[in-house]
């Protein structure tokens, strides 16, 4: 049983506890940090969670085996680094940082320290996500050809203009930091590391915060090709469809965390001018946070490593760099063919 301490205790920190607080055999929430006390003792009383007022106490406390971070996106980098150096584990929520230098001084930290570095991309946990990429992989949905997606929603409009959700510099390029890394990642997953990348992002709904439309062009070593949008001045949405020579195959809903339907819909060769209705495929319910949470904990009861220098987890770091800096000068702008 790995006892972690939850490290940013708001609505995401509270909803990865209760995904496995008293459900999980193999992870359990002993301990928190957060800034505003009085906000968390009673649901932290609840839980059975001790609370501290810092980040240092937790990582001075022998009995915790591993940190969750939920805290804003410019401090997890640093909070990464502390944790191994103290000897932590360490979850991070994505993404664990806003730069390439800082994403591979947290990876060769950990590393040097010998815990295991996790981060929170739920999304590779979903049994539909998983099947497309044995559709990929076994021929079925023939060559990848092209991705689409988007993951937009209303999250201008759910947070104060002093809120540090609001502050451009934790959340450059708008919803792409907080919501299209996930779309990222799921591409990486099904097409590997990101050969050049164009972007446009602006902000045309309120007169402050973050920018609230983005989109962004993909090219893959692989070959294959991608859009991708983050409106958040929206409704809730989100889409994900794969191409490839023999069929397509596409999730999306309003909802994101629940488990995932899959439609498919392929070529018939021997009668290419009908148009067939998609194939519906169902799924076991699961929690991917709890999923996630747990295989984080077995390898760090391995001392395994999850993240790693060129993994995709550095590369997707790369990619939102290179975001950035298209979005700016309005170039598209190239990465290398490895991934870190």
């Amino acid at each position: 049983m790995i006892k972690a301490a939850i490290v940013g205790m708001g609505r995401w920190g509270q909803n990865l506890v209760n995904s496995v607080q008293g459900k999980s055999e193999v992870i359990r929430f002993v301990a928190g940090a957060t800034r505003t006390l009085d906000k968390a003792k009673d649901y932290a009383a609840q839980q059975g969670i001790a609370l501290h007022d810092s980040y240092e106490k937790v990582l001075a406390d022998p009995g915790i085996d591993a940190v969750v971070l939920a805290t804003p996106h410019t401090r997890h980098a640093e909070q990464i680094v502390a944790a191994a150096k103290a000897g932590k584990h360490v979850f991070c929520e994505k993404p664990f940082a806003l730069t390439t230098k800082s994403a591979n001084s947290a990876i060769r930290a950990c590393a040097k320290a010998g815990v295991t570095f996790g981060v929170g991309f739920n999304w590779r946990f979903q049994p539909a996500l998983q099947e497309i990429r044995r559709m990929l992989e076994d021929g079925r949905l023939g060559k990848l050809l092209h991705l689409e997606g988007n993951f937009c929603g209303p999250s201008v409009y759910r947070f104060g203009k002093d809120h540090w959700r609001q502050a451009r510099e934790e959340g450059p390029a708008g919803g792409m930091t907080g919501r299209g890394v996930h779309v990222v990642d799921a591409f990486l997953y099904l097409a590997g590391p990101v050969a050049s990348v164009h972007a446009q992002s602006f902000r045309r709904v309120l007169d402050h915060g973050l920018d609230d439309t983005t989109s962004m062009l993909f090219q893959f070593h692989g070959g294959a090709s991608a859009y991708l949008s983050t409106i958040i001045a929206t409704a809730e949405t989100w889409r994900l469809q794969v191409f490839g020579s023999k069929g397509w195959a596409e999730v999306g809903d309003v909802e994101h965390l629940t488990t995932w339907e899959l439609k498919a819909c392929f070529v018939d060769p021997q009668n290419l001018h009908v148009h067939h209705k998609p194939q519906i495929m169902r799924f076991e319910p699961l929690s991917t946070e709890r999923a996630e949470l747990e295989n984080f904990a077995r390898a760090a009861s391995e001392r395994r490593p999850l993240a790693v220098a060129g993994g995709d987890e550095a590369h997707g770091v790369a990619v939102l760099e290179a975001i950035l800096k298209s979005a700016k000068a309005g170039k598209t702008v190239r990465l290398s063919r490895t991934k870190a």
